[in-house]
């Protein structure tokens, strides 16, 4: 699963505890997606700083001065490479030319084996999947839109990359997984994460001031944002990657899939669901009921509509008795 989140803070209004406080729950609320690994980046300086333990985000302590304008995070969910050899999570630090930069990725990308062999790409010690994407875009002499959309298209599989530049430009990159922003004008700051219910969850704790709006980020989007607030969006076009699935020679890669979405996210629900007051028993009956693990991760945010679905879940299996 995997999460992302983090914030850009264009106008500089919000205080520093604040914006550490709104990292912190907004961590600890993306654990329903991943508690293998958790890490951020930012700029200081000029220079790209990145942070990370292989831990779950309540045990992480997420540091960053004052005068930081932007960070984004990341909480990890082990698909490939061990979360234990600390390289292999996110996020990644990168260069193009003269620019630095650090990524992030939810999802999971079937085709970085073939792209580092047609693209002559250098082997690495990061085993991750995701590094595929930094590689390519190392490969660009700026980490601009242009360099980003060509990375974009080549890779196959399921994903949101977010990226933070040097000078504090904020790139997320929208494919086929869930990604939500807000933007308080007011306060001049825009928030994202993965879900809405892990960006909501979050701002109850936090109280921001102001205001906000969510900004339509849709499937093959590309949103710029300045480190003045600027926000500016282009389009890509994502690879059709059902064909690498089923390709034989990538068997493997559609048996890996399968076994994790089927296995990996339910055993993911039942360890952590008691952290939300569920029982394993309440999650069992709504994945017998037909609730996938992205519905029941949802509910998980809000009590009420939990409660209301573990009701309705009993009346149905009572009344097929």
């Amino acid at each position: 699963m995997c999460a992302v989140f983090g914030f850009l803070d264009y106008k500089g209004k919000t205080s520093n505890a604040v914006l550490k406080k709104l990292i912190h729950y907004l961590s600890v609320a993306a654990e329903v997606r991943g508690t293998d690994a958790t890490g951020i980046a930012y700029v200081r300086d000029g220079s790209m700083v990145t942070y990370k333990k292989p831990k779950p985000s309540h045990k992480v302590k997420l540091f960053f001065p004052r005068g930081t304008r932007s960070v984004i995070g990341h909480t990890r969910f082990t698909t490939q490479g061990s979360e234990k050899r600390n390289c292999n999570n996110h996020p990644f630090e990168g260069h193009c030319g003269k620019e630095a930069f650090a990524l992030a990725h939810n999802g999971v990308l079937y085709n970085d084996r073939e792209l580092r062999r047609e693209q002559h790409l250098p082997t690495t010690p990061i085993e991750t999947d995701s590094y595929i994407a930094v590689q390519l875009l190392e490969q660009g002499q700026q980490l601009d839109t242009e360099n980003i959309k060509r990375m974009a298209g080549l890779v196959e599989g399921s994903f949101v990359f977010t990226i933070l530049r040097n000078d504090n430009t904020l790139f997320l990159v929208k494919g086929n997984n869930p990604l939500t922003l807000y933007h308080f004008p007011a306060l001049g700051l825009y928030v994202y994460a993965s879900t809405k219910s892990i960006l909501d969850n979050a701002l109850k704790k936090v109280k921001l001031n102001g205001k906000y709006s969510e900004v339509d980020v849709s499937e093959g989007e590309i949103v710029k944002m300045s480190s003045s607030g600027n926000l500016h969006k282009s389009t890509f076009t994502m690879q059709d990657y059902i064909h690498t699935m089923f390709n034989p020679y990538n068997w493997n890669y559609l048996n890996y899939a399968k076994w994790w979405e089927a296995n990996e996210r339910e055993e993911l629900l039942l360890e952590y669901c008691g952290t939300f007051g569920v029982s394993e028993e309440e999650v069992e009956l709504l994945l017998e009921v037909g609730y996938d693990p992205d519905e029941i991760e949802e509910l998980l945010m809000d009590t009420a509509a939990m409660e209301e679905a573990i009701n309705e879940a009993k009346t149905l299996l009572q009344c097929e008795a």
